[in-house]
């Protein structure tokens, strides 16, 4: 595989498409490269780090990534589309729109929580953070979107409401809560997360009628 630079489109593709294109080098770069991240950080890691703990040359990783950016950004792809993954089994069959957004926001938050990168990234380089989320246009969360928005329309069909920005306003809240942990809202733990979203976020799911100006 050979990361080239790509559109939004495109990104978002490789997003929505199932993991297993990678060949086992490719996998194995990858996951000396995520192991690189976690321990060391974003900026201190350099090619020849990963090429090191992967066992290869450094050629060989240049051949399949262009610079230590696009290996940055496969790592990041490949933990988003694993993150998505949780999400949308979270939010699988479940009866009811409120179910989805209760659970989607409740595993989304922690998941990113817990990630080792995430975690990482968020306690020694949080001005990282942001620029990797935003990157190719904010493909990562067009697609996280897409995915709960997804789910919503399924869980009720023929509804009018306007599921894409109900979507990307959970996660925005939840970007948001990683970024400025604290503050008044208590949400430390799975049943603190889950009763905020039935009691605040599912009220998006019914918006008040719009009264003439």
């Amino acid at each position: 595989m050979t990361m080239d630079a790509t559109t939004p489109d495109a990104l978002l593709a490789r997003l929505a498409a199932p993991e297993g294109g990678a060949d086992g080098l490719d996998t194995r770069i990858l996951d000396a490269a995520l192991a690189e991240f976690e321990t060391y950080g974003l900026r201190r890691v350099s090619v020849e780090d990963v090429a090191k703990r992967a066992g290869v040359a450094r050629t060989t990783i240049y051949r399949r990534f262009t610079n230590k950016e696009q290996l940055l950004q496969a790592v990041i792809l490949r933990e988003c589309r694993r993150f998505l993954t949780a999400i949308a089994e979270a939010t699988e069959d479940l009866p009811s729109a409120e179910d989805a957004v209760v659970e989607g926001f409740v595993v989304g938050l922690r998941s990113a929580r817990t990630h080792p990168l995430m975690r990482r990234v968020l306690e020694s380089e949080p001005e990282a953070f942001v620029p990797q989320l935003s990157m190719n246009g904010g493909a990562v969360m067009l697609a996280a979107r897409d995915i709960l928005a997804d789910r919503l329309r399924r869980a009720r069909p023929g509804a009018a409401e306007d599921h894409n920005t109900v979507a990307e306003v959970l996660l925005r809240l939840a970007v948001s809560l990683l970024l400025v942990p604290g503050g008044g809202l208590a949400l430390d733990g799975d049943d603190a997360v889950r009763a905020f979203a039935r009691d605040y976020l599912t009220r998006m799911l019914h918006p008040a009628p719009r009264t003439g100006g």
